[in-house]
């Protein structure tokens, strides 16, 4: 049985580490919150007191972290960096969206001692983590994409290779961008349907069934009421907040003038979505930038 070592117990994290366990392998999680910790215990894994404890003798390590430079001090600056730990041969799968940078120099260090590395950013979501049907998209050699590929299948049902190391990432936020510029347009659509009289499920399922469909639109309707289980008809809590999409559309912006790539349209959706943060919805469902429209905050 392989043992696997999970760091990073949050909305994601942890039912990813569930779902792992409920597979069959073995499981040592480790999170800085107590609580995390209990519940990752109750769904079947071993709790580690530390991330170096969770990490050592594993076969793979997998992340789950906030931002390039929790990753680069979990693995490589931290006073114990989990390099030191990890045994050779094992592979680490970070799932953090993190700079494309980051995840090739750390891919980097680890080849150098023998331990592998590739960057698997998700897509799906909290209940994808949940129902484990998430998205992988994956950066590391064929060797590595093999390696991990049974792992992630137990956490998800699409698992691409996207190419080397970064690669992961870079095809991450060029679909989040797209997201937020589906979402930003579905809003605006919807809003103006609505200040004209019209009613907005049945302007949506009008747009669903013609050519303006799209995923925002059609399975994550941003107007309340229209969907039954989407954020928008829960008082967007749940789901994608506007502070995560804003934190990868500063990875695409990074992104874009690394490669002098024009993206006016992801510029325009990075400033509505922060616009929409000033006035205090960092918190909520980025579907919520419907408000924004609405004039409601």
């Amino acid at each position: 049985m392989n043992t696997i070592a999970f760091i990073g117990l949050g909305n994601m994290g942890g039912p990813m580490a569930a779902n792992l366990a409920k597979a069959g392998f073995s499981v040592r999680a480790f999170d800085l919150s107590e609580d995390a910790l209990e519940i990752a215990k109750s769904n079947g894994c071993e709790v580690a007191f530390s991330a170096q404890e969770a990490a050592t003798d594993a076969d793979f390590i997998i992340s789950m972290l906030p931002a390039g430079k929790h990753v680069r001090g979990l693995y490589i600056e931290d006073d114990a960096p989990l390099f030191e730990v990890i045994k050779q041969g094992a592979l680490v799968i970070d799932c953090s969206t993190i700079d494309g940078a980051t995840a090739r120099g750390v891919a980097e260090e680890g080849e150098k001692l023998g331990i592998g590395f590739v960057d698997a950013p998700v897509s799906g979501g909290v209940g994808g983590a949940q129902a484990g049907t998430l998205t992988f998209i994956v950066g590391g050699s064929e060797a590595e994409f093999r390696q991990a590929k049974p792992v992630l299948e137990a956490m998800g049902k699409n698992i691409f290779h996207a190419g080397d190391h970064g690669a992961g990432q870079v095809a991450k936020v060029c679909n989040n961008m797209l997201l937020s510029i589906l979402m930003a347009g579905t809003c605006e659509a919807i809003n103006m349907g609505v200040k004209n009289g019209l009613d907005p499920a049945v302007l949506s399922e009008i747009m669903k069934q013609s050519s303006g469909g799209n995923w925002a639109l059609n399975v994550y309707n941003p107007y309340p009421g229209v969907m039954e289980n989407a954020p928008a008809s829960k008082n967007y809590q749940g789901g994608f907040q506007v502070d995560l999409m804003i934190k990868d559309l500063g990875l695409a912006m990074d992104v874009s003038q690394q490669s002098a790539s024009a993206v006016p349209m992801g510029s325009a959706a990075r400033s509505l979505f922060t616009l929409h943060k000033a006035k205090g919805n960092g918190k909520l469902d980025f579907s919520s930038l419907m408000q924004f429209y609405q004039d409601k905050g």
